[in-house]
């Protein structure tokens, strides 16, 4: 999944790989929660969320305001994701993807709704608070998560590219870490990755429109890999297990 501030200029083949793969994190999540699985005792779906129904009603309010945040990112043509740091009912810090805007690759959405978090406390860890991101934060992001010791970190779509909260790796829950965070996952996904689709969609078509050879290129171009890549699968189910 291109990520964070990779929407490239053409947007064509980059946008068909994010689409895809979060579709592909729907599949994920939507298993995630229909086996209630855990990771290390930290990991819930909704489904699991202490205090039951109530519990996912208020993940969805603050979940809301990350989309908010989301959406923001998207008027200034920023891969939308946003994310906002909440403790004790009140927000702490809100943050949208700004990579292109700041020319920063470390500007995603969770670390700058962390700085606002930091300079409004004026502490660098923030105990007892949750981060709601509407996608699963990368490596970078969840090591940020981890030495901020907040508590819980919420996200509504997985990222099956570059997630290092369960897609890839587990940077949240090890059990080797000195910090542990509690994660849920799925809040408001079809919401997120409506968003997500809909500006690589724009993407690909404005694309289209400058350079329809470039952008029809690109397209057979990445829908041969991905052929490749199944045909791999494939011989390796074939192939089964090696010893």
């Amino acid at each position: 999944m291109t990520k964070r501030g990779d929407a490239p200029d053409d947007g064509h083949a980059a946008g068909e790989a994010m689409e895809a793969g979060a579709m592909e994190a729907g599949a994920m999540e939507a298993g995630a929660m229909e086996t209630g699985r855990e990771d290390a005792g930290t990991h819930l779906s909704r489904e699991e969320i202490p205090g039951g129904g109530a519990g996912f009603v208020n993940d969805e309010a603050w979940m809301r305001l990350a989309l908010d945040e989301a959406r923001a990112a998207l008027a200034h043509d920023e891969v939308p994701i946003g994310a906002v740091v909440v403790r004790d009912g009140a927000v702490l810090g809100r943050g949208r993807n700004r990579c292109r805007e700041l020319r920063d690759p470390t500007a995603h959405a969770e670390f700058e709704a962390l700085r606002a978090a930091f300079a409004l406390t004026g502490d660098m860890r923030l105990p007892g608070a949750t981060v709601y991101t509407t996608v699963e934060p990368c490596f970078m992001c969840a090591g940020a998560l981890s030495h901020a010791r907040v508590a819980r970190v919420v996200w509504a779509v997985r990222d099956p590219k570059f997630g290092g909260a369960a897609s890839l790796g587990t940077v949240l829950t090890d059990a080797r870490l000195n910090h542990r965070a509690t994660v849920c996952e799925g809040v408001l996904a079809d919401e997120a990755r409506a968003l997500l689709q809909g500006f690589f969609r724009a993407k690909r078509a404005e694309a289209k429109r400058a350079d329809p050879q470039r952008a029809d290129w690109k397209q057979a171009e990445w829908k041969q890999a991905e052929a490749r890549r199944a045909d791999d699968e494939d011989q390796r189910d074939l192939e089964g297990p090696r010893e």
